[in-house]
């Protein structure tokens, strides 16, 4: 058994230097907003962007006119995507219930399902305007229940993008800013003088959005560590071919100059025609200079001998996306256990799910996929618990539990918030820091 590297992409000291310096740009960036607030956010998008507004966030009159920008058509598109994502997310919310249940005589345990209080929806456009973006954050967070939903994106050539300002209106967004990358995360998240502070951030971006994120985890909830697009074909030669493969590789390799794409395969002659086949599409597609970039600096292709040997190395890499076309999809989909999201068959493919079919886009990156899964509406709901006990009799029986309990450990404050329910309910004279005597004894 073996397993061979046909083609490996950049080395990972090359790629912890890159984020090295990532982060103190965006550590600084993050100083300076909240040092100065608007003035830094100013600033950074008129250096970054090349924008400069007085106020970042826009008018309903001015989004009223953006979207009257939006053709017909157009419209429509973006309304049938965004129903799907709403039928999906709605059927995900609808599987979490509250709960209430009484464990013991008299005492009532449950939880209820809060949505967070204000989020942050972060929706990329500085190369391609990423208008599916807006239904994956902000169309799930107004089903979540989401009280206040802002949405921030660059400019797209300038001005903002009709069609994702549309989206992020279409989706349920309280307010929308136009502002990119570090600015926008810093101000969604610390807060300046003119935008008040979100409790979560959501939504992909580059690796200076990533990174912002990151640094502000714990200040605010995020949703996951959404870093550059990556992609996995586990392919066979009985479902699919060097096009399928090259075509599905590439498609996601076109999104920046450092998205991963692996072929893991059992195949050398599948393996080395998919090399022959990018080389051949990347001299006609329009994007080929960033995907070039990508393929040649993150692409790998990995050849096993066994389906157990692909497994394995695919749930080492826990990709983002992962296409899979094999005469086995299914037993993929059993035994796989790292990874955003999964596609499967060949008549599946990922910028459909990136797009338009109704799952969520924003995907764990960077082996993320190990410890959570994707953005959903289950990321926006707090499950938060509570308690009842209902009759003197609970309150004596588990309280002289907890007395006992608490002194094994030695907390005599919290052994006495049960004694003094074992004395006023049960009617026992517990002396004073004292463990709770057992049932028997006290009869």
């Amino acid at each position: 058994m073996t397993i061979r590297y046909l083609k490996e992409g950049k080395p990972a000291a090359a790629r912890a230097e890159d984020d090295a310096k990532t982060r103190a740009i965006v550590e600084a960036g993050l100083k300076d907003i909240e040092e100065r607030g608007d003035a830094a956010v100013r600033e950074m998008s008129v250096k970054f962007d090349k924008y400069d507004r007085t106020s970042y966030r826009l008018s309903d009159s001015e989004i009223d006119a953006l979207v009257a920008k939006v053709g017909d058509r157009d419209m429509d598109d973006i309304r049938f995507a965004q129903t799907q994502v709403r039928r999906f997310a709605q059927a995900q919310r609808d599987s979490m219930l509250d709960i209430e249940v009484e464990t013991l005589p008299g005492v009532i345990l449950g939880h209820k399902n809060i949505p967070v209080q204000s989020v942050g929806c972060y929706v990329p456009g500085g190369k391609f305007p990423m208008v599916a973006s807006a239904h994956m954050s902000v169309a799930t967070a107004d089903v979540a229940g989401v009280p206040r939903i802002i949405a921030a994106t660059p400019p797209f050539k300038g001005e903002p993008n009709p069609a994702v300002i549309a989206a992020m209106k279409l989706g349920g967004a309280h307010e929308i800013y136009v502002m990119g990358g570090i600015q926008a995360i810093g101000a969604m998240a610390i807060g300046t003088q003119t935008i008040d502070p979100v409790h979560m951030l959501v939504g992909p971006g580059n690796a200076f959005v990533a990174e912002a994120k990151r640094q502000l985890f714990g200040r605010v909830g995020i949703d996951l560590f959404a870093g550059p697009t990556e992609t996995m074909v586990i392919a066979d030669e009985t479902a699919a071919d060097a096009e399928l493969c090259a075509t599905d590789l590439l498609g996601q390799a076109e999104h920046g100059y450092n998205s991963p794409c692996v072929l893991l395969t059992n195949s050398d002659r599948l393996a080395r025609d998919t090399m022959a086949e990018i080389e051949r599409l990347l001299a006609i597609l329009p994007t080929a200079d960033t995907a070039r970039t990508s393929w040649e600096d993150y692409g790998e292709v990995i050849v096993c001998d066994t389906y157990e040997e692909m497994l394995q190395v695919a749930d080492n890499i826990a990709s983002e996306h992962v296409q899979v076309m094999t005469d086995r999809d299914d037993w993929f989909l059993e035994n796989m256990t790292c990874y955003g999201a999964l596609f499967l068959g060949p008549r599946t493919n990922v910028a459909n799910g990136d797009k338009v079919i109704g799952t969520n886009h924003t995907l764990p990156t960077k082996k993320a996929g190990r410890y959570t899964g994707g953005l959903w509406v289950g990321k926006y709901l707090k499950t938060h618990s509570y308690q009842k006990v209902l009759t003197d009799e609970a309150a004596a029986d588990i309280g002289a539990y907890g007395s006992r309990l608490c002194l094994l450990e030695g907390f005599v404050g919290h052994a006495e918030q049960c004694n003094v329910r074992v004395r006023r309910y049960g009617g026992l004279n517990v002396p004073y820091g004292a463990p709770a005597p057992y049932k028997e004894a006290a009869e």
